[in-house]
């Protein structure tokens, strides 16, 4: 079966370099790709935002599988102008792909089927930002409304941080904005795939928005990841199913938009309960890194019965017992300014895996601000050996200069991470 693969970053070469294990699979194209995907997948001339352009090329070359890695392809539209041909598309249609696309759909999705998430106020101006304010207590968070690639999210501990975010949001003319209260306790990241009617649990990971040591500083797409998440246990996970995911999956049916792909519910895990803090209608990146590192299926065969409603007919997926981590770096001033750097083989070290990250789509080699994602599978699924086993493997590199999100002390009960000197795998 020949597939086309939609997308140029990380998340596209992790799932390039599964797709490619299939016996399944013929010729796999991507558009368009990546230095990274170039090992595994040909790299097609095509413009993706060119639907005729995009529908020809998949008759053209007979695909029989198109999987559609970012979210902008999906909101504009693009599954539903394939499945018009009649073939299988991993990847909700336009109308489902709201769940990212608007964040205000999707609050008011949960607060019209009840699904637990956080208290919200929605509004076009500043005026209105700022008088909710008050309904919100010492600090909130502020959400632009459309797609943001995981930045358009400020977490204000403080009044003034929130008006500052409000100002910097509408500094140029109205914008569609959700303000809402600020929830407390661990998060975690849920995936679900979905044929529009079964659902099935596909993993959970844990990632790291800000951008600073210490967790500080503005959000960014991902700074890194690893899976599964520990704080997401088989009794909190049973309850974003049927608490959240299932609610929202039968909601999307009965309004006849039927959700089929990953749903990627982002969960703060409450001293109430797990609560939706948002969701993605796509694999993260760079969650998905960690996940293909441990998904021990078929990929081609489980995304192919996704798209073709067989879901229901296939066993539970099946992940390796171990930890998988993946850590991003990123040129300076990351998210703010973008930097270009050249892609060297030289930075394939210790025996983990690069995951590319192109934010800008080019596969000539360019890079923009996430420079690089490095991904790798190992250690024990215990507290201690959570982030240990993986870290380790990285690199030899100095405990030290490994980012502090990733860093504890050595005690084992600590989960301490180890091993990755990020300036030795930086280019220069």
């Amino acid at each position: 079966m020949n597939i086309l693969l939609v997308g140029s970053g990380g998340r596209e070469h992790a799932l390039a370099w599964k797709l490619a294990q299939s016996p399944r699979l013929g010729t796999l194209f991507a558009a368009p790709g990546n230095p990274g995907i170039a090992q595994a997948a040909t790299i097609a001339d095509l413009d993706v935002t060119d639907h005729r352009a995009t529908i020809d090329f998949i008759r053209r070359h007979q695909i029989g599988l198109v999987v559609i890695g970012p979210e902008a392809p999906l909101v504009a539209g693009l599954a539903d102008n394939v499945r018009a041909i009649g073939v299988p598309v991993f990847g909700p249609g336009r109308e489902a792909a709201k769940l990212e696309g608007s964040k205000g759909f999707t609050k008011d999705l949960c607060a019209r089927v009840g699904i637990p998430t956080a208290r919200y106020f929605r509004t076009t101006s500043k005026d209105g930002a700022l008088a909710c304010l008050d309904d919100f207590g010492d600090s909130c968070v502020i959400k632009a409304d459309g797609l943001a690639a995981g930045k358009g999210v400020v977490v204000a501990a403080t009044r003034a941080e929130a008006e500052a975010a409000i100002a910097d949001l509408y500094a140029n003319g109205p914008v569609e904005a959700v303000i809402e209260e600020r929830l407390e306790g661990p998060e975690a990241s849920l995936f679900v795939l979905s044929d529009g009617t079964s659902i099935a649990a596909f993993g959970s990971a844990q990632d790291h928005k800000r951008v600073g040591e210490g967790d500080t500083g503005p959000n960014t797409g991902g700074m890194g990841a690893y899976s599964p998440a520990f704080d997401l246990t088989p009794d909190l996970e049973e309850r974003a199913l049927g608490e959240i995911v299932r609610p929202t999956i039968d909601a999307l049916a009965a309004a006849g938009t039927p959700y089929v792909g990953v749903l990627y519910a982002g969960l703060m895990l409450t001293a109430d309960g797990p609560k939706l803090i948002e969701y993605n209608v796509r694999f993260g990146d760079p969650e998905c890194q960690v996940l293909m590192a441990r998904f021990d299926g078929d990929l081609v065969e489980t995304l192919l019965a996704v798209a073709e409603g067989r879901l229901a007919d296939l066993p539970a997926p099946a992940f390796r017992d171990e930890v998988a981590l993946t850590v991003v770096m990123a040129a300076e001033n990351y998210p703010r300014h973008t930097a270009d750097r050249r892609h060297d083989r030289r930075h394939r070290r210790g025996g983990g895996d690069w995951r590319h990250r192109l934010s800008g789509g080019h596969a000539d080699g360019r890079r923009h601000a996430r420079v690089r994602g490095w991904a790798r599978a190992g250690g024990d699924r215990d507290r201690g050996g959570h982030r240990r086993g993986a870290g380790r493997r990285l690199s030899r590199g100095r405990r030290d200069r490994l980012p502090h999100r990733f860093r504890a002390p050595r005690h084992r009960s600590q989960g301490a991470a180890e091993g990755l000197s990020p300036s030795r795998l930086l280019p220069g």
